[in-house]
């Protein structure tokens, strides 16, 4: 007799080779309350949220293929025969459906958690308690040491009644391995920045506090100042930790005002040149009738910040600062440009390496010259994409490295 598929329609091969069942919803979906005969979703926790109603087939049902999803799936029926075997679960797990389909699931996917413990028989979901709904999301091993992302959820005819039906996920590790590698690498990052500069201010304020009255006022006043430099150093990386926390869960809030982006520019030249720089080193273009911008100033003064420091501390010769009008390219041919500001700040130092161009705004990135923690321009990045914006690199005409960014006029909703 052939195995039914997922919704009772008769199962045929997730790569058309041979029995595969029909498809069900995706599966972070796979099990959730099932809807009425109408359309209506079925109450949860009632029975028919339970049921499983059988329906047509996948592409009547949902127009989903098994295949189109981007996570690994696999079904089983209540016998604990494999239905589904889709084509992302066949890549992650590199078996072949052939091998999977119309065997039972313990066999055709034998896991084991990283303890060495056979994962379908310490969850028993089949025999276990009936009040179970499924299991998280957790690493296991499949034969040979290869590791996958596995959840599984079980769906019942009934509550508290046998299986019907287990929907399993499967994802590989890599994405995760990536984020832990970040993690980790932030995490050292942090406390090797942050051991420098506490431990100054720790040495400083304990020297002074044990023999205040053998220092001259100067040597007083010298200590203070580098303890007060180490506080401010501290702030800066904290600022900074929030700002990756804000730009990663999608969270940067931008406060538009208007922006006067030649003034702001001038600004921070004439900081660099108070802190000790030559005039000459800094050249100023502006162009005449730039729009009106409305944008964060706090975030373009931190823009502007961290490229111009950029530019003083790994670039040579003159650093050149041009302010233009500039458009934004539409998000489809059908759309018309957005009027923006561009600023574009370049130097004429060894620039940057061809080959280090694509990894410019990623995390970390310090270039040939070792300092600071390699955030600034990540950040950067974010807060420009905030606002709307782009930015790029590339090399400057005097050889040196060359930013660009460009903010739209984004004038709040309410002046539209």
């Amino acid at each position: 007799m052939p195995q039914n598929g997922v919704f009772g329609a008769p199962a045929r091969s997730a790569t058309g080779r041979g029995p595969r069942s029909a498809q069900p919803p995706p599966a972070p979906a796979a099990g959730l309350d099932a809807p009425h005969a109408d359309g209506s979703a079925a109450a949860p926790g009632s029975p028919a949220a339970h049921q499983g109603t059988p329906s047509a087939g996948p592409r009547e049902a949902s127009g989903l293929d098994p295949d189109e999803l981007p996570d690994g799936l696999l079904v089983a029926g209540a016998d604990g025969v494999v239905t589904v075997f889709n084509a992302a679960a066949a890549r992650i797990t590199a078996l072949e459906p052939a091998a999977v389909l119309g065997r039972p699931i313990e066999q055709a996917l034998p896991l084991e958690d990283l303890e060495g413990r056979r994962w379908w028989q310490v969850t028993d979901p089949y025999g276990g308690l009936a009040i179970r709904t499924g299991q998280p999301e957790r690493n296991l091993l499949l034969p040979g040491g290869r590791e996958v992302l596995v959840a599984a959820r079980y769906v019942r005819a009934a509550p508290h009644g046998p299986l019907a039906r287990l929907v399993v996920t499967l994802r590989g590790t890599e994405a995760r391995r990536r984020t832990e590698r970040s993690h980790a690498e932030l995490i050292a990052t942090v406390a090797h920045e942050l051991r420098s500069p506490l431990t100054s201010v720790k040495g400083f304020t304990a020297t002074l506090l044990a023999k205040w009255e053998r220092f001259t006022d100067d040597q007083k006043r010298l200590m203070l100042e580098t303890v007060d430099a180490d506080a401010n150093r501290v702030t800066r990386l904290i600022a900074e930790l929030l700002d990756i926390s804000r730009i990663d869960s999608g969270r940067l809030e931008v406060r538009r005002q208007p922006v006067d982006m030649a003034a702001a520019v001038r600004h921070h030249v004439e900081a660099h040149i108070a802190a000790g720089q030559s005039a000459d080193r800094f050249r100023v273009l502006v162009a005449d009738a730039l729009p009106p911008l409305w944008a964060d100033p706090d975030k373009v003064d931190q823009i502007l910040g961290n490229l111009l420091e950029n530019a003083v501390r790994h670039g040579e010769g003159r650093v050149t600062i041009e302010v233009t009008a500039a458009g934004l390219p539409g998000s489809d041919s059908a759309e018309r440009d957005t009027e923006g500001t561009a600023v574009t700040v370049s130097d004429e130092g060894p620039g940057i390496p061809e080959e280090s161009v694509g990894r410019v705004f990623t995390r970390f990135w310090r270039g040939s010259k070792r300092g600071g923690t390699g955030l600034g321009l990540y950040i950067v990045k974010g807060i420009v994409e905030a606002h709307g914006g782009m930015i790029s690199v590339g090399r400057a005409p005097g050889g040196g490295a060359e930013f660009r960014f460009i903010l739209p006029v984004g004038a709040p909703a309410y002046l539209g």
